[in-house]
């Protein structure tokens, strides 16, 4: 038997924070419940907002819902219209008051839920499933992951027998407690059922004590993080900027770059033409060319 823990909930409290923040008391099973339903309500409610996840906090007589978007407009709506009609919602849903906060993600290629619903979604308008999962393993790495697993299950490309496949790229050590693993799960309903979509994504390392106060050891939060830093672009640890320039190995191929003509133009040729310099032959320098006369 496979036995599994989930990566998140692994290291909650070591360097991943609550997704609710409250003290249950003997209602714990109302309060648990009520969290479930404005996670599923808000899921359906903003389907395009790109949500990744809900942070639901309560007080006496208040619920903070912090909604973390990679569309923070969408959720907003013209002058904050959108964000007012599901503050009314949730109050009928739940009886109390209730206040949203929104929190946007800049970089949603590095966020697993974002990740995962992408694929789900390319899945859904039949895009090949190797394709849909080494074109996000690309742009992540792109973005300055440390590392991305992917995994599809089902009726892969409509097979009659389902079945898993999984890509990676980078280092993902699950045992490791201080390694910044972000893990989400999506599914993708296809016309010949439901395909499971997993996804990891190591962000670096996290050393030091980090705040795990829920809206900072966030997707978008630079605090406390290990690694790559959090602005790190394409090229960092010299991915695609070092390698060999933009032209990956312009130059770089065998010291000869542009001048790699085996001889050169003057490379000594025909019966009566005399062998000439022997170019810029790369390790060669100028190698002078051979006798004239074959």
């Amino acid at each position: 038997m496979g036995q599994k823990a989930h990566p998140i909930g692994n290291r909650l409290g070591i360097i991943k924070g609550w997704d609710s923040n409250w003290f249950g008391g003997n209602h714990y099973a109302d309060k648990l419940v009520e969290d479930e339903k404005i996670r599923k309500y808000l899921s359906a409610r903003i389907n395009k907002g790109g949500v990744s996840k809900v942070v639901i906090e309560r007080t006496l007589k208040r619920i903070t819902v912090t909604i973390h978007t990679a569309r923070p407009g969408i959720v907003i709506g013209k002058g904050g219209a959108e964000v007012d009609k599901i503050k009314e919602e949730l109050k009928k849903l739940t009886k109390k008051e209730v206040q949203i906060n929104i929190f946007e993600i800049k970089r949603p290629e590095l966020d697993a839920q974002l990740v995962a619903e992408g694929i789900a979604k390319q899945l859904e308008a039949r895009i090949s499933f190797r394709r849909a999962m080494k074109t996000t393993i690309a742009s992540t790495m792109r973005m300055g992951a440390e590392g991305i697993k992917v995994m599809t299950s089902g009726r892969l490309g409509g097979a009659e027998m389902a079945r898993s496949e999984q890509y990676k790229e980078g280092r993902i050590p699950l045992h490791t407690f201080r390694a910044d693993i972000d893990y989400a799960l999506s599914e993708a309903l296809t016309t010949y059922g439901k395909i499971g979509v997993k996804v990891w994504i190591c962000k670096g390392e996290v050393y030091g004590k980090r705040d795990l106060s829920p809206n900072i050891g966030g997707t978008s939060s630079a605090s406390g993080k290990g690694g790559r830093p959090e602005g790190a672009t394409a090229g960092f640890g010299g991915r695609d900027g070092g390698r060999g320039g933009n032209d990956r190995g312009g130059d770089r191929r065998g010291g000869g770059g542009n001048d790699r003509n085996k001889g050169g133009n003057n490379r000594g040729g025909g019966p009566n033409r005399p062998g000439g310099q022997g170019g810029s032959r790369p390790g060669g320098g100028n190698r002078p060319g051979g006798p004239g006369k074959r």
